[in-house]
């Protein structure tokens, strides 16, 4: 019997009982989509935390926090390992300190002091201009003029404040410096408190802004930074305690990879050496373990929901065995080979899996879709506004999820088929033609 034959035998059969075979694979086109569905919540949770991993960062810095056994992480060492493209040092002042362009000042910002030849190797992005090349050159914040605040607009915004009884989704922000800041000379004003005599000391120094970082990739991030050359450090040092262990400075010591797939590869380098390190490949990798633990937790459950309609199909291939018999004796009796037979049935409980798989997957991503547009608004109807802005992933079913969603299906309709076919091979033949079984 050809391989031909065996279909058309099949879908005329099939066609004789459309009702019942149309509610089995209904059942399991239900199955497919309910384990699809329920496992995309997990699959868009874990990308979301990604994205969002991913977009807080450079994906290339790996951060240097030490050694092992306490020593001084030297620049030098770090340059030595294999995909270092650059190794950036950065002191960042934690005295109070302003910036001033004519009657506007900026508080909310913060003073790093740097290699800009380093940061140039490491891809600083800028929106306008170039790193500073000189000590009285900085790069600011894109942000950063925005905080250019004159004395009316601080106090206005305070008495907002107030009123508001820090209600901050109603805050209007003064527009602050809305000139191209690029090329204006700022005014940089470092203040210290002596911890002895408790006196507030200040001094202030001048700077060119020749250059201005990208706009954060996130629409809620902001960046007020100020960065100024390392080779000023001497004239810090002679107003500030810049030494190791002053609590008026933070160094931190970074290392960026060539590029994104030796990220991993330079992480395990630097932490088999002693290094203690933190990169965006150790920060996802607790992440991706916890969410493996959750998404197998969660194709379980709807795995249940397959076995569920698993016995819808065992019933109607058992019907179809009994309604065949009569068919079933003719093909032994002609000499048919049972695994035939047997191959026969296996087939269309396969055909009813198979095909309620296809029709589940297409109503999946119809679901997540829809998902995908209705809840950030509900969230933002309910007053969850913060969460509604995020730009959340609630559902995402990749090819991985709708492969095993269709190998399950699949595979449990074959199953629940094995029993009837078996069945139908061990069919007496002159008891099949007399229509019994």
């Amino acid at each position: 019997m050809r391989f031909k034959d065996q279909v058309d035998f099949i879908r005329r059969n099939m066609k004789k009982n459309r009702l019942r075979v149309f509610m089995t694979v209904l059942a399991t086109t239900m199955a497919c989509a309910f384990l699809i569905v329920l496992s995309s919540v997990g699959f868009g949770i874990q990308k979301t935390i990604t994205d969002m991993t991913m977009s807080q960062q450079i994906v290339t810095k790996i951060s240097v926090y030490g050694k092992d056994d306490g020593k001084a992480v030297k620049k030098s060492d770090l340059e030595k390992f294999k995909h270092a493209k650059a190794v950036v040092e950065r002191t960042e002042v934690h005295e109070p300190v302003k910036a001033k362009l004519n009657n506007r000042t900026n508080e909310n910002m913060s003073l790093t002091l740097t290699n800009m030849s380093d940061e140039l190797k490491s891809n600083m992005e800028l929106d306008k201009g170039r790193v500073a090349k000189s000590e009285n050159e900085i790069v600011v914040g894109y942000d950063f003029a925005k905080y250019l605040w004159t004395e009316k607009e601080s106090k206005d915004f305070e008495k907002q404040i107030n009123e508001n009884n820090g209600n901050n989704a109603e805050l209007k922000e003064p527009k602050g410096y809305t000139k191209d800041i690029l090329n204006q000379t700022i005014e940089l004003n470092v203040s210290k408190v002596d911890e002895k005599t408790g006196k507030t000391s200040e001094k202030t120094y001048d700077f060119k802004v020749v250059g201005i970082t990208k706009k954060p990739k996130n629409d809620w991030m902001e960046d007020s930074s100020v960065f100024i050359s390392d080779a000023f450090k001497g004239e810090f040092a002679k107003f500030l305690d810049l030494s190791k262990d002053s609590e008026s400075i933070q160094k931190s010591v970074s290392v960026y990879a060539d590029k994104f797939d030796n990220v991993e590869q330079l992480t395990n380098d630097l932490t088999d050496a002693g290094y203690n390190v933190m990169s965006v490949t150790t920060q996802l990798q607790g992440v991706n373990t916890f969410f493996m633990v959750f998404k197998i937790g969660l194709i379980f459950v709807g795995c249940i929901a397959v076995i569920i309609s698993a016995i819808g199909i065992f019933n109607t291939m058992t019907m179809a065995v009994t309604e065949r018999t009569q068919e079933i004796g003719i093909m032994k009796a002609i000499g048919a080979n049972p695994s035939i037979i047997r191959r026969m049935f296996l087939m269309e409980s396969a055909y009813i899996g198979i095909l309620g798989s296809v029709i589940g997957i297409i109503i999946s991503y119809g679901v997540s879709y829809i998902v995908n547009l209705a809840v950030p608004v509900i969230l933002e109807s309910t007053g969850a506004g913060a969460a509604g802005e995020l730009d959340y992933t609630f559902s995402y079913i990749p090819l991985s999820l709708v492969i095993i969603a269709t190998v399950i299906s699949a595979g449990v309709a074959v199953i629940s088929g094995l029993n009837p076919a078996r069945k139908a091979t061990k069919t007496n033949v002159l008891t099949a033609l007399r229509r019994e079984l």
